[in-house]
């Protein structure tokens, strides 16, 4: 006979009353672990655009709010060229709300979205870059950043829906994108994307909200991979710049809607203007040129002229072939370096 008080079966656990496994509790601790190891590093930027008058001669006074993520303890910060571009006065505020004023270093634009701003150093922690090639799909991943510009530190989970993406954006076919359905928002731009070691994996820069048909999107966000970023990055605070490839040109890229304007080609891309003393000038290239190759990499829609100019290394003499007026000719260009941006 079993006395009351007299029983010997274990007390359920908190677990096993909330109908949740250990393995649930063991995910819920990783990501608050890689959370209060990584919230410290990630920063919000401010943005006071100098201002301007509207078309009726209204003054207009416009911040621009966006995230970014301390990788230096000297006070070098990285963002999303998007979140300082026409930067005005910027402000970063630390985690712990702290303001401190910051300086644009430099910017990768428009080959990648990418920039990197300095503050005082002092009280700082650095994040870490982590290893985007070595992510696997389904695999975890947490995003840290200021979401819709005013909830600081904000966190959502998610998976890496795909890796090794590209994705049109400004002009250019942005490569190497890690894709996640962790949810992401207007302010989150410049944000950590972070495997669950708290390792940076990417940069948070987009995100799809609608197809060109109007078709609703949900869940699809990218992030600039580490494997593309780090480097870019590393240089920029080594020496100033990353390495980029000057011609001199504004251009239109030829897609099927400019194609139908009696052009001579289907592919390439329209110079449109040539700067004086420039290596396009130097190389005879003139307004209505059509860029068909340079080096040996043809231009076309996976293609377009930037991704193209991206791979030419600065000092290098590639030859242009271009259409002019419908005969094909070819000119021998030597590639400068773009200016150091400040």
């Amino acid at each position: 006979m079993r006395l009351l008080g007299d029983d010997k079966s274990e007390t359920p656990s908190p677990s096993a009353v909330a109908g949740e496994s250990p393995a649930v509790l063991a995910e819920d601790a990783a990501v608050i672990d890689v959370v209060q190891r990584a919230e410290p590093s990630v920063v919000t930027i401010m943005n006071q655009m100098e201002p301007r008058r509207d078309e009726s001669g209204a003054l207009l006074e416009e911040t621009l709010v966006g995230s970014g993520v301390i990788i230096d303890e000297d006070g070098f910060v990285v963002t999303n060229e998007h979140v300082i571009r026409d930067a005005g006065q910027l402000t970063v505020r630390l985690y712990d709300g702290e303001e401190r004023p910051a300086a644009v270093v430099s910017a990768d634009d428009p080959f990648t979205d990418l920039a990197v701003i300095k503050i005082e150093p002092g009280g700082l922690k650095a994040l870490s870059w982590g290893d985007s090639d070595a992510l696997q799909l389904g695999e975890k991943v947490v995003a840290i950043g200021s979401a819709l510009s005013e909830f600081q530190g904000s966190v959502t989970v998610g998976v890496v829906s795909g890796l090794h993406r590209r994705w049109q954006r400004d002009g250019i076919m942005m490569e190497d994108l890690v894709q996640t359905d962790a949810a992401i928002n207007h302010g989150n731009s410049g944000g950590a994307l972070l495997n669950f070691r708290g390792e940076m994996v990417g940069l948070n820069s987009n995100v799809v909200r609608s197809t060109d048909a109007g078709e609703v999107v949900e869940g699809v966000a990218f992030a600039i991979s580490s494997k593309v970023a780090a480097p870019i990055v590393d240089a920029i605070i080594k020496e100033g710049s990353y390495p980029r490839a000057f011609l001199g040109i504004a251009h239109q890229d030829i897609d099927p809607e400019t194609a139908s304007f009696d052009l001579p080609t289907d592919h390439g891309a329209v110079v449109v203007q040539v700067s004086p003393d420039t290596p396009a000038d130097e190389a005879g290239i003139k307004e209505g040129d059509v860029i068909l190759r340079i080096g040996d990499i043809e231009l076309n829609s996976d293609m377009p002229f930037l991704n193209v100019l991206a791979l030419i290394t600065p000092g290098e003499t590639e030859p242009v072939l271009l259409n002019r007026g419908g005969e094909e000719i070819t000119v021998q260009v030597t590639f400068t370096g773009r200016e150091r941006r400040q």
